[in-house]
C-alpha cells in the first residue's frame, strides 16, 4: 500500500491479503480497476513493446515533482481498491445465496476479458511491486543520510581499509547479503545502509574500527568503562530452603534431585561448619554464578527424568544436585536454568536466532554448564561465546583430553569426535572421578555415617549376602557370559538384585535372585548394610554406587578388562573425546581404594573368582568413604576452585632460558638454574633462592619428571607418588629444564603437539609446545619421553596440592 505520511513524504509498504478460492473474483475487479488507472494515467508510463515490462518507471522521475503527483493519484486510487476489497472480503461467512450472485458476477465478468488480460494484469502488479521496493529503498536511503548529517557524517558511509580491522569489509560485504536473516541485527538498528552495517560492526561486533563522528556516549556498554562494583565476602550457608525452592519442580527428575539434598542436608551443615573453622575466618570473593542444566532441558530431549522411576542413570543428577549444594553452602549468588529461555533470560540474549553477540558485560563470573549447555550457549550467544567462554565450566562425566579439545588439531590429527573441540582450557572441563589430571576433578558426595551407625553395620552384616550392581535388565543378559560367575556366586551366597520391573519378573534374572525391584534411597542404603558384597557385571562405568556400598561396609567385586576397554575397541567410549584405556568397571575404586574395599578379578577365569568369593566371605571390613568424597571434601575443592583458578587472565609466559633473580646474599643479582635436584628423589624442585612467579598450584609444589618412552605424564607422576599438573606445564616448557636433567639435544624446537614437551633418545632431538592449550598429562608416544611436571596433594584430596587450601 502507499500511503502519504503527514510530513509529506511519500511512503510504502506492502499489504499481504489473503484470499479463499472463491476471492478470486475480488483480485480481478482489483486488477481490472487498476488497469483502469493505468489507462488514465497514459503519457505518464511507458509501455513500448510487449516483450517490455509493461509498468517501468525512470528512476530519475522519482524525485520529481510530477512523480509525487503520479504517485499522489496511484495512493487515492489503490486506497479505494483496497477499501472495496476489504468489503468484499468480509463476505466469506455470509449467506450461499449472496456465494451464489459473486460467483455469477465473476463468470460474466471473465466472459469479457480479452485474452492474456490476465496475465498482463499480473506482470502489472509484480512491476507495481518492484516499484514500491525500489521506492522504500531510496526513502530508506535518504532517511539513513539525513540521519548521518543530524549525526555529524556528511554522505554515505565509506567501508574503512584499516590493517587492524582487516575482516571489516568481508563483514560488510556479509551484512549487505543477509542482514535480513536474524531479526537480533534489526534489533541493534541496521537498517540495510552501509552506515548501519558499520555502526553494528564497530559497537556491536568488533570487526571494523569505531566510527569518528558517532556519540561516544551512545556506545554499549562494554565499550563505556563500568565501575567495578565492590566485592562482597561469601558466607557459609546451613539453610537449603531457598536453594530447594530454585530448583524447582515439574519433573521427576528435579524432585530427585531435591530428595537428594533434603536428605544430606544435614552433613552439609556439619561439613560446612567444619570448613569455616579451617579457613579461620579467611575472606572469600561471592561470585554471581549460573548453573545451566542443559541435559535436563527441553530442548536437549530430557532423556534422563521419564527413566528416573524406571532404572535409568541417576550418576549425573547425583552429582548435579551435590554441585547445586556445593555452591549454594559456600555462600555465592546463585541463579539455576534449566530450559533455553531462562538461559537466554539469565544471559540478557537478543532476540533471534543467536546471530548477535551480547552487548556489555557477562552478568556472571562463573557459568557451570555440561556439554549440551555448550551447544544451546554456542547457539544463542553467536560470537559472545568466544569472549565469554574462560567463564564456562563443563560437567563432563568422563573427561576430554587437550589432543580432542583443540578444534584445529583434533581435526588435522584425527582426534575430532561429537564432543569436545571447544577450545577451553583443558582444566575448565570437570570429572566425576580424577580420570585425568588435565581436567579438574569435581566429584560428588557419598554419604558419611557416623561412628555408632559404624559399629551397628559391622554387628548386623550378613556374611553370605550379596547384592548385584545393575537396575536395568539388559544388564543381566546371560548370553554376554554371566551365568557362569553367578552360579559360582550362588553356591556360596544369597544374591539380591534391586532390578526395575512393570509388572512380572525381568527373564533376564535368574530365579535364585531375590529383586527386590527398584528401590528408593534409604531402602537400598538399608540393603547395602545388611550386605557383605557388592558386586558389578562390568556395567556401567565408573558410576557413583560402588562409593555408596564402599561407605556402607561392602567389598566391592568388579571385573578386570582384558584388554582396556577404549575409544578403539568398545562403543560406549566411541565418539568421546578421550583416549583413555579403562582397565576395570570402576578405575577410581581399583586405583585410589584397593583392597581389601576393591577386588579386581577377572571373571573369566573360574578359578580365581572362586577364590575371590571365598576371600571376601572370611574378610572384614569397616566402612571406608575418601575423603575427597565427603560433603567437607567437595566444599574444600570447590571453594579452592572458586578463589584460585583464573582463565579469563592472561596466560603467563614462558619462563626464559636464563633468568636474573635476587641472589640470598648481599642482595645482589645472580644467575643460576630454576630447577634443582630434591633429596631423596628423582625429581627436580623449583630453586628455594629463585622468586616463584604468580601460579596456582603454587610452584613449592612443583616436581619436574622425565617418564620413559611410551609413558604418560600421568603414569610417570603417580609410580613416584605424585599427581601430574598441567597448570604448571609454563614453567618446564624451555630450555633450561632439558639442560637440568641433562637431556641431549641437537635440535631444539618449538611445535604444535600434545606430546610436548619431550624428547627423542635415538634422534637426540628435543622439542618445546608452542601451543598452550596442548598442554597434556594424558599424551604418550613410543618414540618420546616426556618432560612431566608433577606435584604434591593433600592426603584424601588428590584435586589439591599440600598448600592449595
Amino acid at each position: 500500500m502507499i500511503t502519504r505520511s503527514t510530513d509529506g513524504k511519500i511512503m510504502v509498504r506492502r499489504c499481504l491479503v489473503t484470499f479463499k478460492p472463491f476471492r478470486i473474483f475480488v483480485v480481478g475487479i482489483g486488477f481490472f480497476s487498476l488497469c483502469f488507472l493505468m489507462t488514465s494515467l497514459g503519457g505518464q508510463f511507458s509501455a513500448k513493446r510487449l516483450g517490455d515490462s509493461p509498468f517501468t518507471i525512470r528512476t530519475e522521475v522519482l524525485g520529481g515533482v510530477e512523480s509525487r503527483g503520479v504517485l499522489r493519484k496511484i495512493s487515492d486510487m489503490l486506497e479505494v481498491i483496497l477499501k472495496r476489497m476489504d468489503s468484499l472480503s468480509k463476505l466469506d461467512n455470509t449467506s450461499s445465496t449472496d456465494a451464489r450472485r459473486l460467483d455469477e458476477l465473476s463468470s460474466a465478468i471473465n466472459r469479457f476479458q480479452p485474452d492474456g488480460l490476465v496475465e498482463r494484469i499480473q506482470a502489472i502488479a509484480q512491476n507495481v511491486s518492484n516499484m514500491a521496493t525500489r521506492v522504500e529503498q531510496i526513502l530508506q536511503n535518504s532517511m539513513v543520510q539525513g540521519r548521518a548529517v543530524r549525526d555529524g557524517t556528511s554522505s554515505q558511509c565509506e567501508i574503512p581499509r584499516d590493517p587492524r580491522f582487516p575482516e571489516c569489509p568481508g563483514k560488510v560485504d556479509w551484512m549487505r547479503a543477509r542482514w535480513t536473516s536474524d531479526p537480533c541485527y534489526a534489533f541493534y538498528g541496521v537498517d540495510g545502509s552501509d552506515c548501519s552495517f558499520l555502526v553494528y560492526l564497530s559497537e556491536v561486533e568488533w570487526f571494523c574500527p569505531p566510527m569518528s563522528w558517532r556519540n561516544q556516549s551512545s556506545l554499549p556498554t562494554q565499550y563505556v568503562l563500568q565501575p567495578k562494583a565492590p566485592k562482597r565476602q561469601a558466607a557459609f550457608r546451613t539453610d537449603l530452603s531457598v536453594l530447594l525452592d530454585q530448583v524447582g519442580a515439574g519433573k521427576e527428575s528435579l524432585s530427585f534431585m531435591k530428595r537428594r539434598i533434603r536428605r544430606l542436608a544435614q552433613q552439609w551443615a556439619t561439613a560446612a561448619n567444619r570448613l569455616d573453622a579451617k579457613l579461620e575466618q579467611r575472606w572469600r570473593d561471592q561470585k554471581k554464578i549460573l548453573v545451566h542444566v542443559g541435559f535436563l532441558t527441553e530442548e536437549s530431549g530430557d532423556v534422563f527424568s521419564p527413566k528416573v522411576l524406571k532404572g535409568g542413570p541417576l550418576g549425573e543428577m547425583v552429582q548435579w544436585a551435590d554441585i547445586l549444594t556445593a555452591l549454594h553452602v559456600l555462600g555465592h549468588n546463585l541463579k539455576i536454568s534449566m530450559s533455553v529461555k531462562e538461559l537466554q533470560g539469565f544471559l540478557g540474549v537478543p532476540p533471534g536466532r543467536g546471530s548477535c553477540p551480547l552487548t556489555g558485560p557477562l552478568p556472571f563470573d562463573l557459568i557451570y554448564t555440561d556439554y549440551h549447555g555448550m551447544q544451546q550457549m554456542k547457539q544463542h550467544m553467536g560470537l559472545s561465546l568466544r569472549k565469554h567462554k574462560c567463564h564456562i565450566r563443563v560437567i563432563d562425566t568422563f573427561g576430554t583430553e587437550p589432543a580432542y579439545n583443540h578444534e584445529e588439531y583434533a581435526t588435522l590429527h584425527g582426534y575430532r569426535t561429537n564432543w569436545g573441540y571447544w577450545n577451553l582450557n583443558a582444566r575448565q572441563y570437570m570429572t566425576m572421578f580424577p580420570h585425568t589430571p588435565d581436567n579438574s576433578f569435581m566429584g560428588f558426595v557419598s554419604e558419611e555415617l557416623n561412628e555408632t551407625e559404624k559399629r551397628s553395620i559391622q554387628q548386623n552384616k550378613v556374611n553370605n549376602m550379596a547384592v548385584v550392581y545393575g537396575k536395568e535388565a539388559s544388564m543381566w543378559k546371560l548370553q554376554q557370559g554371566k551365568d557362569g560367575f553367578l552360579q559360582i556366586l550362588h553356591k556360596y551366597m544369597e544374591v539380591h538384585g534391586t532390578v526395575y520391573y512393570e509388572t512380572q519378573r525381568p527373564p533376564e534374572v535368574p530365579a535364585f535372585v531375590k529383586n527386590h525391584g527398584l528401590l528408593p534411597q534409604h531402602e537400598l542404603q538399608q540393603l547395602l548394610r545388611k550386605a557383605k558384597l557388592f558386586i558389578g557385571f562390568g556395567f556401567p562405568y565408573e558410576g557413583p554406587a560402588p562409593l555408596e556400598a564402599i561407605a556402607n561396609g561392602c567389598i566391592f567385586l568388579q571385573p578386570k578388562f582384558h584388554p582396556p576397554h577404549s575409544s578403539l575397541n568398545h562403543e560406549f567410549f566411541r565418539g568421546k573425546p578421550t583416549s583413555r584405556e579403562v582397565s576395570s568397571q570402576h578405575p577410581y575404586a581399583e586405583q585410589y581404594i584397593g583392597r581389601p574395599h576393591v577386588m579386581t578379578v577377572d571373571y573369566n577365569n573360574s578359578q580365581e573368582f572362586d577364590s575371590a568369593i571365598r576371600e571376601i566371605m572370611r574378610t572384614k571390613v569397616e566402612p571406608y568413604l575418601p575423603y575427597e568424597y565427603t560433603c567437607e571434601g567437595m566444599l574444600e575443592r570447590v571453594h579452592a576452585y572458586i578463589q584460585h583458578q583464573d582463565f579469563c587472565a592472561l596466560e603467563p609466559p614462558f619462563i626464559p632460558a636464563n633468568l636474573s633473580r635476587q641472589g640470598s646474599a648481599g642482595g645482589g643479582r645472580i644467575t643460576g638454574p630454576l630447577f634443582v635436584h630434591l633429596r631423596n628423589s628423582t625429581a627436580l624442585g623449583w630453586a628455594s633462592n629463585v622468586t616463584a612467579p604468580p601460579a596456582w598450584p603454587p610452584l613449592s609444589s612443583l616436581r619436574l619428571l622425565v617418564s620413559q618412552e611410551g609413558q604418560s605424564c600421568v603414569e610417570a607422576c603417580y609410580s613416584d607418588g605424585f599427581i601430574c599438573e598441567p597448570a604448571l606445564f609454563h614453567f618446564i616448557n624451555n630450555k633450561e629444564a632439558l639442560r637440568r636433567l641433562e637431556v641431549q639435544c641437537d635440535v631444539v624446537d618449538s611445535e604444535i603437539n600434545h606430546i610436548l614437551p619431550a624428547f627423542s633418545v635415538l634422534r637426540r632431538e628435543c622439542g618445546l609446545q608452542r601451543e598452550p592449550l596442548l598442554f597434556s598429562c594424558a599424551g604418550h608416544s613410543p618414540k618420546y619421553r616426556r618432560l612431566c611436571p608433577c606435584r604434591d596433594f593433600r592426603r584424601g584430596q588428590v584435586a589439591l596440592c599440600r598448600d592449595c587450601l
